[in-house]
């Protein structure tokens, strides 16, 4: 097949890439480095022509929530647009565990935007909810550090290995539209603070924790808010598994 990832040379963009590639589909890589603008719609009927499917992995860091809404709002729109245009036939959104269930976060916001625009589209369509990835933690300290200190909210999650995202968007990429699909998660759930030290600890950077509700994220992602429901599919790599390649 022909398949089209946008958000290509990101996290997860680039792995699904790849598994794509050793699966034998010919993969078009869509990001402003690759020549095509999501915002402005510059390069898009081009890198959609004869492509049958898109994944999108995109993510942004918007700085409150009108403009994480209208960033999401912006390029999901005009990605829907230049794909019903090409006649393309599934669109696979990798979307959030419990996107519904947090208000607060501008993010989150944004998230939901887009599976809204996704869901009411021209375009047959499938929307993957997907745990936090394994890295997620030590990515949130460096995101906080300051003179080898960094705080970190004290969030129960059920991380997931990046790999297995990837390879379970290929899957669900090349199969039919399915609409929501159920929840996707790692195998166990895990202490993001614990997370974020032994993820540093195994990468060799030194760094106090600091737990706080006061970071990044607050207490409305506190409990089993993050935390796959019933019927999740769960991926297989454990954290101790992922966390022994950090080393």
């Amino acid at each position: 097949m022909r398949i089209a990832v946008a958000g290509a040379t990101g996290n997860i963009g680039a792995r699904t890439v790849a598994v794509l590639e050793q699966a034998g589909h010919e993969v078009v890589r869509i990001s402003r480095s690759h020549g095509v603008d999501l915002t402005t719609g510059d390069g898009l009927d081009a890198a959609l022509a004869g492509v049958e499917a898109v994944i999108d992995a995109t993510s942004y860091a918007a700085a409150d929530r009108d403009d994480a809404v209208a960033c999401f709002g912006t390029t999901t729109r005009n990605l829907l647009a230049a794909e019903e245009r090409a006649g393309v036939r599934h669109h696979v959104l990798l979307s959030i565990v419990g996107v519904d269930r947090v208000e607060g976060n501008a993010h989150y916001a944004g998230k939901r935007e887009q599976e809204r625009l996704v869901a009411e589209g021209p375009v047959p369509w499938t929307i993957v909810p997907v745990t936090q990835f394994y890295d997620f933690a030590a990515t949130m300290t460096s995101w906080t550090e300051q003179d080898g200190v960094a705080t970190i909210p004290p969030l129960l999650v059920q991380p997931i290995a990046p790999a297995d995202v990837a390879d379970i968007l290929t899957e669900i990429a090349t199969s039919a539209p399915q609409g929501r699909y159920r929840d996707v998660a790692g195998p166990e759930p895990q202490d993001l603070v614990d997370m974020a030290r032994r993820t540093n600890d195994a990468r060799g950077h030194a760094v106090k924790l600091v737990p706080t509700w006061s970071s990044l994220l607050g207490p409305e992602m506190a409990g089993d808010v993050l935390l796959p429901g019933e019927g999740a599919r769960i991926a297989p790599t454990t954290f101790d598994e992922w966390l022994a390649k950090q080393q």
